[in-house]
């Protein structure tokens, strides 16, 4: 009879938290009502899950009911150092639950004297995946519980399950949309070419036309100025085309680069190492990174050549951007202008490293590393 009850419960406890990740769309809040769940559900205390990216470096994702040992210092302890469950999650050989694992963090926390551990010494580490993908690391823990039992660590492991399962369907979704943003961006840019570009070119037209049609040195000077704006306008409508649908992307990255250097005046002298083959996000983000320095080029740097050189690897990809212009004191990530910020966020969102040098009088380099998944040429 007690059997069948815990039967029960467990397939309660499933059913509860597979409606909660069937509805869930935001991955924070989805993890973090999932955790609540199952603590409640399974009488433990506490529950965090760490997501872990291909170069190995984790990120609390959720949180529930940490004893204040892990909350010191705006949850500090959980945030950095290493760990004995990542270690083994980096490493491989964490493949399913882990019975009991004692928590370095806490012993860290204790050491440090940074606050009360409500008496949890050890947790339960499950691995989360889709199939072959990982994204990190389930664990739980309850005061004084040094042992999970077969049947525990068997319902923790069919939750991992569909907590993964949900952060694969979660991320396809995001992706989808992506793709979506990308093709009305595309439309936009169509549009924006096809009925207000040619207007402009038009009124361009127009204007030089009625300026030779008349001998009043006023209305001259009044269509003189008329072309001035439509040209300006037609300019800044064709940056506006480039930035929302790149045109010659399509021919590859270098292309882009050199005609979109080109457009500005700037004459670009373009190195490439390597066979050319990115993935789209890779390959937009170099595209942005690049825009911003040749644009930063344009208005600041005093000169007309700058040098590209992209090298692409097995793993990874590089491009660097320099100009030998009037440079600037740059002193760290305080100093970035926004343009210079928003490329750091760009590359640092697919895990990559930017590195800015520049000098008074010496120039400026840009350099840029985004990885590649495996297998990629």
């Amino acid at each position: 009879m007690e059997r069948e009850k815990q039967r029960i419960q467990e397939l309660q406890t499933l059913k509860l938290i597979a409606e909660t990740l069937n509805e869930a769309n935001d991955l924070e809040e989805m993890l973090q009502a999932v955790l609540k769940q199952l603590m409640q559900v399974m009488k433990l205390q506490c529950g965090w899950v760490f997501f872990v990216n291909e170069k190995g470096d984790f990120s609390l994702v959720a949180d529930y009911e940490l004893p204040p040992a892990l909350t010191w210092g705006n949850k500090k302890p959980m945030c950095e150092g290493d760990c004995w469950c990542l270690d083994r999650c980096k490493d491989g050989r964490l493949q399913r639950a882990a019975n009991v694992i004692e928590c370095k963090r806490l012993e860290d926390a204790i050491e440090e004297k940074w606050g009360d551990t409500n008496g949890i010494t050890h947790h339960a580490s499950i691995p989360l995946r889709a199939g072959e993908e990982k994204f990190g690391l389930l664990n739980v823990a309850a005061p004084h519980k040094t042992h999970f039992t077969s049947e525990e660590l068997a319902l923790l492991e069919a939750v991992a399950y569909q907590i993964g399962t949900a952060i694969k369907r979660i991320k396809l979704v995001e992706n989808e949309q992506k793709l979506a943003l990308l093709a009305e961006r595309n439309r936009l840019a169509r549009d924006l070419h096809d009925s207000v570009n040619q207007l402009l070119f038009s009124l361009l037209l127009t204007a030089r036309g009625a300026k030779e049609m008349t001998e009043d040195e006023n209305m001259k000077d009044t269509f003189t100025y008329i072309q001035q704006l439509a040209q300006e306008a037609l300019h800044e409508m064709r940056a506006l085309i480039w930035q929302l649908r790149p045109q010659g992307l399509e021919n590859g990255l270098a292309s882009a680069l050199k005609h979109y250097g080109n457009m500005l005046g700037l004459k670009i002298d373009i190195d490439i190492q390597g066979v050319i083959d990115l993935p789209n996000e890779v390959e937009e983000c170099l595209w942005r990174v690049g825009q911003e320095a040749l644009n930063n080029c344009k208005k600041h740097a005093g000169i007309s050549t700058v040098y590209i050189v992209i090298s692409v690897q097995s793993n990874k990809v590089k491009m660097s951007v320099h100009d030998q212009g009037c440079g600037f004191h740059y002193i760290g990530e305080n100093t970035l202008s926004l343009g210079l910020s928003s490329m750091r966020e760009r590359v640092t969102s697919l895990n990559g490293e930017i590195h800015i040098k520049s000098t008074i009088g010496e120039g400026t380099t840009i350099q840029v590393m985004i990885p590649l998944k495996r297998g990629r040429g």
